[in-house]
């Protein structure tokens, strides 16, 4: 054939040459997601023969189960079951970690909202007509519905987890400064615009093929497959994509999942479990609420010298992921600061509310905001700025850049960065500007806050950091590209299409990813930990090499190359494969691929990664937990009403700590989109349960995230140049969590406002999340506070 002579006239253009790779590019999925042709789980054609799933509910946070009769539900005509934990036929199990969370509650009920019962019928509505037959008998028990409540009834589903420093209590009885407080933060929903939603066939021999809202395929599929008593290969779990995720969909997914496999199962027809947005949010937990009382000292100049802390999570009535939540807290509870003296203790409480699970940061905001409660309390008691504050307690050179749990801070990019950005920003004089506005105006204030951050990159659970990949090549030298990260809107896939077209030197546009499939990439982590990128990008980048490598010598035959090492030279860019020296003669990818396959090569290959040196002894509070660290840090400006205690955002400036960035445009809207995240968690998102336990804050009329008025007016968002990450890939680092936490800026931001309309050093009492009302309160006692 004629692809055995290469064409020496097909020269390379110089234009065709750019990687993908650290260039901006568009959303793979962007167009489609505007557009409404983006396929969601809910959106795939319905099956023949599909039924709905409806979950009936306990409407108690704590209940034993008395009677349960469906005789009138199952009679109603077009109901085709009604299901409790005794038609399981194998485990009525669901819990992550602990096994102690049923599918379908049995003997008593743990929260409002857990699944007591399964309606399977013809439609949505026939479901709920249904659901109103089927007959439960509680009969109530007392609940615990606070965090401070469980702590108080010593109700907790950890052990004590306490990493210590040098002897903090000595040197608190010293420090010339000593505060003592507490702080709390309170839970926020994930408000992914999909809901939870998982559809469920029935295949032979008793398979079951899922299409699920996911970031964890892997764990669904265990998950099922233990509910319907059969091995994982019966079961495979495919992840189109998700309409946002958070975190909510990381083991969250899986109970809905079961539900809907069930129902396959029993009724030998499709299953569709879909929550309303009511339901999601009143079913689903949230971030963990944290309480935190603290005892720290510091210098006249404000530096820390030693800091004792307490943590108390609110984990709901189950364990999902709280001990790992909890021990990301407990990890940066330093955020970017060297304490020498320290104990941290942290414990997760049980209370009688839906299980609280993974969320952006996955417990480092809820450690972060106690430290930087502690820094701001101490620059109001000094009077001094707290921008250097904090800049005087930052890791430095050895001996202060050990952590509390062992590990060496290395790369700490933090200190350009603040140098960077204090100048890009002009924040020495917009402060100037602010404190003598502040002077001539009575009725509003602005303020000014800076915020750094340092997170740690990795799963905490070791054994997690590990990926795979699977690429298949077309003898039109085409590319599908599986791997084990799922994507939510975050752009991992469009990072993943990059990665897999710069290794194999091709365009984007030839390389299509397919669906997360645990029938592809088995035994897969959650994409979660913001560690998407790394594990699976490393895993893509080994495929493709392996591939690469097959085709080298089949290239060298089509350009008839004698010397070995011009074999090892051969560059794969552009499309085309040649020798640097010998540009003019070159061969297209399609040739290439053509001929392997004609030789008899294999044209697919796996990939996998595990990160190195990851380990925790969680007993002696010492170890590596994580593969580095991500740095940023943000100037946020705010303008406060006295009057209503509204307040907007002016100006933000950002400057993040990507490496070397495999997608710019992609980081930058994860930056922003993260830290208006983390913005709503601060300042307006504020979750309520009545005394019951009955969340009242279940829908947009009463939860309110921000929205585009809440964006801040001048949002400036740099990403560090000139950084490149050691042992990652191509010099990248993760993006997806760190910005969350730049938003605790706008908190200290408030504080300086709200405090200007007090005599000087006035302390400020700021609820979080500072609602209108609590900025109000904040105010007036500023305002009271003696002259």
């Amino acid at each position: 054939m004629s692809a055995q002579t290469p064409n020496a006239a097909a020269r390379v253009d110089t234009a065709e040459l750019r990687s993908p790779l650290h260039a901006p590019s568009l959303h793979d999925s962007g167009l489609k997601h505007t557009s409404g042709e983006a396929l969601y789980v809910d959106d795939l054609p319905a099956p023949p023969g599909l039924l709905v799933g409806h979950i009936v509910a306990s409407p108690h946070a704590h209940a034993r189960l008395v009677r349960k009769d469906a005789a009138r539900a199952r009679a109603l005509p077009g109901v085709h079951a009604v299901l409790f934990a005794e038609d399981i036929p194998g485990e009525n199990q669901i819990g992550a970690v602990v096994h102690d969370e049923p599918l379908l509650a049995e003997g008593e009920v743990l929260c409002v909202g857990q699944s007591v019962a399964l309606v399977l019928a013809e439609s949505a509505a026939l479901c709920r007509q249904a659901a109103a037959l089927v007959e439960v008998e509680y009969a109530p028990l007392p609940a615990l519905l606070t965090v401070q409540a469980a702590v108080e009834a010593g109700a907790f589903i950890t052990q004590p987890h306490t990493i210590r420093r040098g002897e903090p209590e000595a040197a608190l009885a010293a420090a010339p400064v000593r505060l003592a407080g507490e702080c709390s933060t309170g839970a926020q929903d994930h408000f992914y615009l999909e809901t939870q939603v998982s559809l469920a066939a029935p295949g032979e021999d008793g398979a079951v093929h899922l299409w699920c809202s996911t970031q964890h395929p892997t764990e669904v599929q265990a998950i099922v497959a233990g509910v319907l008593g059969v091995g994982r290969h019966m079961i495979v779990v495919e992840v189109p994509r998700m309409g946002g995720g958070f975190g909510g969909k990381e083991t969250q997914a899986a109970p809905f999942a079961s539900l809907a496999a069930l129902g396959a199962r029993v009724t030998g027809r499709p299953v569709k479990v879909w929550l309303n947005r009511d339901q999601d949010m009143a079913f689903t937990g949230k971030r963990h609420p944290f309480w935190g009382r603290y005892d720290a000292g510091f210098d006249t100049e404000g530096r820390l010298l030693a800091l004792k802390v307490e943590l108390f999570s609110d984990g709901g009535w189950s364990s999902d992921l709280s001990r790992a939540i909890l021990d990301r807290a407990l990890f940066h509870l330093d955020n970017a600061y060297f304490v020498p003296a320290l104990q941290f203790i942290g414990q997760a409480a049980r209370t009688n509310l839906p299980s609280n699970t993974a969320f952006r940061g996955f417990g480092g905001p809820q450690g972060m905001f106690v430290m930087e409660e502690v820094l701001n309390r101490a620059a109001e008691r000094l009077g001094m700025d707290p921008t250097v504050v904090r800049e005087r307690n930052y890791y430095r050179e050895a001996p202060e850049n050990v952590t509390h749990y062992g590990q060496v801070v290395e790369g700490n990019r933090l200190p350009r960065i603040h140098a960077e950005l204090l100048a890009s920003s002009d924040y020495a004089r917009r402060r100037e500007e602010i404190e003598a506005f502040n002077a001539g105006s009575r009725w509003t204030k602005r303020g000014i806050g800076f915020q750094p951050v340092k997170f740690g990159i990795s799963f905490t659970t070791s054994f997690l950091n590990q990926a795979g990949a699977l690429v298949m090549l077309y003898t039109d030298g085409t590319v599908q590209l599986n791997h084990g990260g799922t994507e939510m809107g975050q752009g991992l896939h469009t990072k993943m299409r990059a990665v897999c077209a710069h290794e194999l030197g091709v365009s984007p546009e030839r390389v299509r990813v397919m669906h997360t499939a645990t029938d592809k990439v088995p035994n897969t982590s959650a994409t979660a930990a913001s560690s998407g990128s790394d594990l699976n990008g490393q895993a893509v980048k080994q495929a493709c090499e392996v591939l690469r490598e097959r085709l080298r010598p089949v290239a060298a035959r089509l350009l008839q190359l004698e010397r070995g090492g011009e074999v090892d030279s051969l560059v794969f860019t552009g499309g085309r494969v040649f020798l640097p020296a010998r540009a003019e003669r070159s061969v297209s990818f399609a040739e290439v691929v053509h001929a392997a396959y004609l030789a008899q090569v294999s044209l697919s290959a796996t990939g996998y990664y595990r990160t190195p040196d990851i380990s925790y002894d969680r007993v002696a509070g010492r170890g590596k937990p994580f593969h580095y660290y991500a740095f940023g840090a943000a100037v946020v400006e705010v303008e406060v009403s006295g009057l209503t205690g509204e307040h907007r955002v002016r100006r933000v400036d950002i400057l993040q700590d990507v490496g070397t960035s495999l997608v710019p445009s992609i980081d930058k809207g994860q930056v922003e989109g993260g830290f208006i995240q983390g913005q709503g968690w601060l300042t307006c998102e504020e979750v309520l349960f009545d005394a019951k336990g009955r969340l009242l804050t279940h829908s947009p009329d009463t939860y309110k995230i921000p929205a585009v008025g809440d964006a801040p007016e001048d949002f400036r968002v740099a990403l560090l140049e000139r950084a490149p990450q050691d042992n990652s890939i191509h010099g990248s680092k993760a993006v997806g969590e760190p910005p969350f936490m730049l938003a605790i800026g706008v908190v200290t931001a408030l504080r300086q406002a709200i405090a200007s309309f007090g005599p000087p050093r006035t302390p400020v009492e700021l609820a979080s999340p500072a609602t209108p009302e609590a900025i109000l309160r904040a105010v007036e006692l500023a305002r009271a506070a003696p002259r």
